[in-house]
């Protein structure tokens, strides 16, 4: 007796998608103008971060979640479609997730130190760049074919951390405002969402017409989206000068970090999700090749 098995693709409604990125729209448009009724007037003085410095900020951080949710759509999908083995699946899982423990680890106390977060995004953007270029220009059967696994791993760690450090230490440099920061927060959430998802939805869409030509187009994407990324970055917002020294500030957060648990928690259990992501991606993906 045969057992007939009936597959069902849920997929949401287009206009979904148009409703998010609408939002996202207005919430630009519209953040200055109640943020300045549920601020003070002081609020905004020469000692703090002006709106259209939010927005730009904003802007850049959906460029980065963009250039992150290309790449998180391929997947497994990518490496079983280059032809490499279980071998070469496992070698580049564990070179990837292996350099994202060694240097994120190092990244984020590096880059404090030295004041340098605007660069650390800059790195972002260019580790991006050097990923679509590679997979625009060099044919699949090369033997480093895990380099581009390792340098997105390493711009998913700088991500992590480098554009949150950016917003804090200018805050704290032009005069911290804790209600700003969180609302900036807020907002940060909301955009990355919307950008994971309307980057997603575009890979999607060109790889549902083509493999071929949608890995292509993605990696042309990506590569448009990094240079605009590298020029905001650079001839953008200009990070403010420095105010406390390298030791104090060093000091100041080794304090504050062993010296309330609740930090030493939420480090532990992102480590914890991190640590279980990474051994799930290194358990499954080699699987998939017969």
């Amino acid at each position: 007796m045969g057992v007939e098995v009936e597959n069902s693709k849920w997929e949401p409604n287009p206009s979904l998608y148009g409703f998010i990125i609408m939002c996202c729209f207005f919430s630009i448009a519209l953040f200055p103008r109640f943020f300045n009724k549920s601020v003070s007037p002081s609020a905004f003085s020469d000692q703090s971060l002006s709106p259209s410095s939010h927005r730009y900020f904003l802007f850049l951080y959906c460029l980065a979640s963009a250039m992150e949710g290309v790449w998180s759509v391929f997947g497994d999908f990518e490496f079983v479609y280059n032809g490499m083995s279980k071998e070469q699946i496992l070698f580049s899982l564990c070179l990837g997730f292996g350099s994202s423990l060694l240097f994120a680890s190092l990244l984020p106390f590096l880059s404090d130190s030295i004041g340098g977060h605007h660069k650390a995004c800059l790195m972002f953007c260019i580790l991006h760049l050097f990923v679509g270029t590679w997979k625009r220009m060099v044919p699949q059967s090369h033997p480093c074919i895990w380099l581009p696994t390792l340098s997105s791993s390493l711009a998913t760690s700088i991500f992590s951390f480098a554009f949150e450090a950016w917003l804090v230490l200018e805050n704290e440099n032009q005069g911290y405002r804790q209600r700003a920061l969180t609302h900036t927060f807020w907002l940060m959430t909301f955009f990355e969402s919307a950008s994971l998802i309307g980057s997603q939805v575009l890979a999607n869409w060109l790889l549902a017409s083509n493999v071929d030509t949608g890995i292509a187009s993605s990696s042309t994407a990506t590569i448009f989206i990094a240079i605009i990324g590298i020029f905001c970055v650079t001839k953008g917002w200009k990070q403010a000068p420095y105010s406390a020294p390298v030791k104090d500030r060093r000091q100041m957060s080794y304090t504050h970090i062993f010296s309330d648990k609740r930090i030493l928690l939420l480090g532990f259990a992102h480590a914890c999700l991190q640590f279980s992501i990474a051994i799930f991606w290194i358990l499954w993906a080699p699987t998939l090749v017969v």
